[in-house]
């Protein structure tokens, strides 16, 4: 018997785009990786900090990313500023660590060019033996940035609209939280994944593994997960339910969360999540508020980066009800982890180029249509020749 030689079956291009998800190729393809960098993320709003995190003349927060080191500076008018972490005069680093507090200036640690909070260069040595220099034209190199209700976004080129604009379908909803005057609780975390970012991202806004892959969402939301999409942000949403959970952590944050006096009656017991495209995405609980980025790294590697925030709250069941809410949510993000390797080893199969979406899943729709306006290979089964991007 001769043996057969069988092809993988491509999808049937269905009448609606929208119903076909995204190739797996570029979910691991190292030339779509490159593209993306420019056709994504010069563009994108990254969210640095808080404002609450740079409060005094000279405290910084810094930011790596892709190659990119941005420094974002409380001056001594107030003002917050953004800038690249790089001296001018030969590209080093001028401030290290993720935060800190700089004094009254900046003094590069090479040649000891200094700037002044404003981002104007105030001292050169060997002044005399630079012919021509002009200090004016030396300053720190400015970032675009935009504060949203008190978090620091920067974008290293036009393209998106404004954060405000993205994020105004639910502007309503997101004011009723007081982002303003949050606090950071603890430190920035970085988690390394084995994955492309846009795994994490399409796990992130997807419903439907929910009540699958997630059992203890499930035993405190029932199958009331909410899921919706607009065309820069993302929202899912389920409310706590009033049957105590067989879980005891689950059962005790039940039991315990404490009435949130600003938040109206809808609120005080709805966990809400928002993804603004590309990478950024907001936890919101009663209790406190959790940031999270997908930062990629290469066509297989992501980093995760997240921090809460927390309006002050003495109250010891509000302290209790954070660390609860700390120990359901690393079980969620172990079981996302499992999940995204899971997906990204299977993305390399031969068997495997794109799947159907139901018509349910608005926000992975939304995702890949935004994908395929952006970079049209986007719409490719399978991977161009080599050398595609540079046509």
């Amino acid at each position: 018997m001769k043996p057969s030689h069988l092809q993988p079956v491509e999808p049937a291009a269905p009448a609606d785009a929208d119903g076909v998800s995204l190739p797996a190729w570029i979910y691991r393809d190292a030339e779509f990786f490159e593209r993306e960098r420019d056709c994504i993320f010069r563009g994108s709003w990254q969210l640095v900090c808080h404002l609450s995190d740079v409060p005094q003349p000279g405290d910084f927060h810094t930011f790596e990313f892709l190659g990119e080191s941005v420094l974002v500076l409380r001056g001594e008018d107030g003002a917050v500023r953004a800038f690249h972490n790089v001296c001018r005069h030969r590209a080093a680093r001028l401030l290290d660590g993720p935060r800190g507090h700089c004094g009254r200036r900046i003094t590069c640690p090479y040649h000891a060019w200094t700037y002044g909070l404003d981002g104007r260069l105030i001292g050169v040595p060997n002044r005399d033996s630079f012919t021509g220099l002009n200090p004016a034209r030396h300053g720190l190199v400015p970032l675009e940035h935009e504060v949203f209700m008190g978090f620091i976004f920067v974008r290293f080129a036009p393209g998106l609209p404004g954060v405000h604009e993205m994020a105004a379908p639910y502007a309503r909803e997101l004011a009723a939280y007081r982002f303003e005057e949050l606090v950071p609780l603890g430190r920035v975390t970085l988690r390394a994944r084995a994955v492309n970012w846009k795994n994490v991202a399409d796990n992130y806004s997807d419903g439907l593994h929910i009540n699958v892959a997630h059992p203890g969402l499930t035993r405190l939301f029932g199958k009331g997960y909410g899921i919706e999409s607009r065309p820069w942000i993302d929202k899912m949403s389920g409310a706590l339910r009033d049957t105590p959970s067989g879980n005891w952590s689950e059962r005790l944050y039940q039991r315990l969360l404490p009435e949130v006096p600003y938040l109206p009656p809808e609120r005080q017991r709805l966990w809400t999540y928002f993804k603004l495209w590309p990478n950024v995405a907001l936890d919101i609980y009663p209790d406190q508020v959790d940031f999270m980025q997908f930062l990629p790294v290469s066509a297989t590697e992501t980093v995760i980066r997240e921090i809460a925030y927390v309006h002050p709250d003495a109250r010891r069941e509000m302290r209790v009800a954070r660390y609860l809410n700390w120990r359901i949510n690393r079980r969620v993000s172990l079981e996302d982890k499992a999940l995204i390797e899971r997906v990204q080893a299977g993305m390399a199969s031969s068997s495997y180029s794109c799947g159907p979406l139901g018509e349910g899943e608005v926000c992975l729709r939304s995702f890949a249509r935004r994908m395929r306006a952006l970079i049209p290979e986007s719409s490719l089964p399978r991977a161009p020749p080599r050398g595609w991007s540079h046509e």
